[in-house]
């Protein structure tokens, strides 16, 4: 076996002297590890939305540079620059999570404070009132009705006051406690909202489906998974380029949601993948997929490296019915062995067509 980089210079200064099936490998190689820089800046996205559509796209430039033929000085380059920005990926993301987490340690401080901050109001009129009752109890000593009056004026004068500054104390305390609640709050709706939404396509994400499908399978309501991989995606990026393969995806989703039920739950699995979570039984869940499969597959108009230009979509659809019992993993599977089988039927047609 050879090394890529190895194979390439050979080829390069036009001493290549491979056997055929080293010069398919070393392609092979190169196509695989394209293949690998795109996946990782389909994962870098789930692992963090918020940093990971950046190193996305600039992963997927890299990608888009190491199409045939490669010189080595391109390659080392790129395996270079590839390492630099995942490195810089990874220091920001774990930045940007360590500042998560402080700010609800932030919260949590605030929340110990305002708490301690009521204790010592509470112990403080604690003293006032018992300094309230020594007087009255000294009251009752008294014969002079002057007296008695006078000192129970003054002593209710002071619970008063001392209530009334309680009562102050209490609601500025709780005010400020509303305001840090309210501030951190906001931020956390924030964090949880990008979290559930794929950074491409607006669609929910993969974590935010398998809780969703959760919560559907300890509930026990009828429920039914679709697995859609559109065929023939990768064509796509190779020769329009990465951006033209985002649109794709992009009005691809679109017409997922025009077609579903707003009560139906889509989200991206993942690539070029999708998933709908379906409330209803399989009868009616085939009978919204045809309708779906009609609609979704078709001519797209997209803006490729040269300019705007038609693709053609299909797209193969895996459906299972949760059965009772049954774990999210074990209906995610069957939904995902149908999907296959329908692509393999569907390269069977395309096969058959081309004879």
């Amino acid at each position: 076996m050879i090394s890529l980089k190895k194979y390439m210079d050979a080829a390069q200064n036009g001493s290549l002297a491979y056997e055929p099936e080293e010069a398919g490998l070393a392609t092979a190689a190169l196509a695989a590890y394209r293949s690998a820089l795109s996946e990782m800046g389909s994962y870098s996205q789930e692992a963090c939305p918020a940093l990971g559509a950046g190193l996305r796209e600039s992963l997927g430039k890299l990608e888009a540079s190491l199409s045939p033929p490669v010189k080595p000085e391109t390659l080392e380059s790129t395996e270079k620059k590839v390492h630099e920005q995942v490195q810089d990926w990874g220091k920001k993301t774990s930045g940007h999570y360590r500042k998560q987490t402080s700010e609800v340690k932030e919260l949590l401080i605030v929340m110990a404070r305002t708490a301690e901050s009521v204790g010592e109001r509470d112990q403080r009129c604690a003293g006032q009132m018992n300094d309230v009752t020594t007087r009255l109890k000294t009251i009752a000593s008294l014969d002079d009705l002057t007296q008695i009056r006078s000192s129970i004026e003054k002593s209710a004068a002071e619970l008063k006051t001392s209530i009334d500054r309680m009562t102050a104390e209490g609601k500025a305390a709780i005010e400020v406690l509303k305001k840090e609640v309210s501030t951190y709050q906001v931020k956390l709706e924030e964090a949880e909202l990008i979290a559930s939404r794929d950074g491409l396509t607006g669609l929910g994400s993969r974590l935010w489906v398998e809780g969703q499908i959760e919560r559907r399978v300890k509930a026990g309501t009828p429920l039914c998974v679709a697995i859609i991989d559109i065929n023939g995606f990768k064509p796509i990026n190779d020769e329009h380029g990465h951006l033209a393969g985002d649109e794709v995806l992009k009005q691809f989703s679109g017409e997922l949601q025009s077609v579903c039920r707003s009560a139906d739950l889509i989200g991206r699995w993942g690539g070029d993948e999708f998933i709908i979570l379906l409330d209803c039984d399989l009868p009616n869940a085939k009978l919204k997929i045809d309708r779906l499969r009609e609609w979704v597959c078709g001519s797209y108009k997209i803006h490729g490296r040269n300019g705007g230009t038609k693709v053609h979509l299909d797209a193969s659809i895996g459906l299972a019915e949760h059965l009772r019992d049954e774990t999210m993993k074990g209906l995610l599977a069957r939904a995902d062995a149908e999907m296959y089988k329908d692509k393999a039927a569907f390269k069977a047609r395309a096969a058959a067509a081309k004879a």
